[in-house]
């Protein structure tokens, strides 16, 4: 057989053919600030400042984690890539910054249309909902790195934020954690998750403890908190955003917290989601250790001066949100 560069795994014909696809789902994503095409080398984004007393340049990277193994094994890849931007967007978030632009990495073993066409429209789903433009990207057939089936998912965001309005430095003593509810296990804790999950059950299974399938469970989208918060940050009582991924509540909020303050976590005034509860119990999890790599319910925590939860506790709520006390800065 003669050598050639499909031979060898990788088809530029269809990489092309797959810019082509997605080129519609992309545009839709576009802003009058976007200056070029998909396909191009770089992306131009055209920003007017005006409105800002001195702007500052926000910028985050992140992935899915091995959530992408669960939607291989359910055959379902819709919603991860709402959920990379949507990581990335709470990311930035925390700084008090609101999303400008976004561009993504796919790496994979082999270029199947339909799951790239999937991927890429939970992205542009997720960007048109934050207001942000997927200004380009990079798609990487590489077999040897990656086998066939699997993919990578990464992206990097672009926001903004005025110098005065940067959450940092505003912490104190006796400042409320107001939590807001994740939907689920988001982008982290699912090497653990998928290690006690998967020895019993197949991904499609069916669990009364949970009310539904594993896959419905365990792929949800991990939420954007932008739509209830971005009102909010202007409020001078917001003293900080946590953003609670790997490592969990603690984790997370001590890296928004000066080292001469402590958390007081009431672990009391919540109720874990089913499929936190399921966890445990089927891998037998101590209380610490869950909370050290999941959630636990709640997917963003707001920082706020104590004479203004009620205010703050009463907008989120008029926002549709159920935000509920989970403890102070000691």
């Amino acid at each position: 057989m003669e050598s050639s560069y499909k031979n060898a795994g990788v088809d530029i014909e269809a990489g092309e053919q797959a810019v082509k696809n997605i080129k519609s789902m992309v545009k839709s994503t576009f802003s009058k600030n976007v200056l070029t095409n998909i396909g191009g080398f770089g992306g131009l984004f055209e920003f007017n400042f005006t409105d800002y007393k001195n702007p500052v340049l926000v910028s985050s990277a992140d992935g899915v984690g091995t959530k992408l193994i669960v939607a291989n094994k359910a055959n379902r890849h819709d919603t991860v890539g709402q959920c990379l931007v949507n990581h990335c967007v709470n990311d930035i978030l925390t700084t008090g910054a609101k999303p400008l632009y976004f561009l993504d990495y796919v790496g994979i073993g082999k270029l199947e249309q339909s799951i790239f066409q999937n991927i890429v429209a939970g992205l542009t789903k997720a960007c048109r909902e934050n207001n942000c433009s997927l200004i380009g990207g990079e798609t990487a057939e590489m077999p040897g790195i990656y086998q066939t089936g699997d993919y990578d998912l990464v992206g990097t965001i672009t926001g903004i934020v005025d110098k005065q309005n940067i959450l940092v430095d505003r912490v104190q003593k006796g400042d409320v954690l107001i939590g807001l509810k994740s939907s689920g296990l988001h982008t982290n804790g699912y090497s653990l998750a998928r290690s006690v999950l998967f020895k019993d059950h197949d991904v499609n299974d069916y669990v009364e403890a949970i009310g539904g399938t594993l896959a419905d469970a365990l792929l949800q989208v991990h939420r954007s908190y932008l739509p209830p918060v971005e009102p909010l940050l202007k409020d001078p009582a917001l003293h900080a955003i946590s953003h609670v991924t790997g490592g969990g509540i603690i984790g997370n909020t001590k890296r928004v917290v000066p080292e001469n303050l402590n958390l007081n976590v009431d672990w009391n005034a919540w109720e874990w989601l089913p499929i936190f509860k399921y966890i445990q119990q089927l891998g037998k999890i101590s209380d610490n250790e869950m909370g050290r790599v999941f959630n636990l319910g709640i997917g963003l925590i707001l920082v706020v001066a104590a004479k203004s939860v009620d205010n703050f506790t009463k907008k989120l709520t008029d926002s549709g949100e159920e935000p509920t006390i989970i403890g102070e800065i000691v």
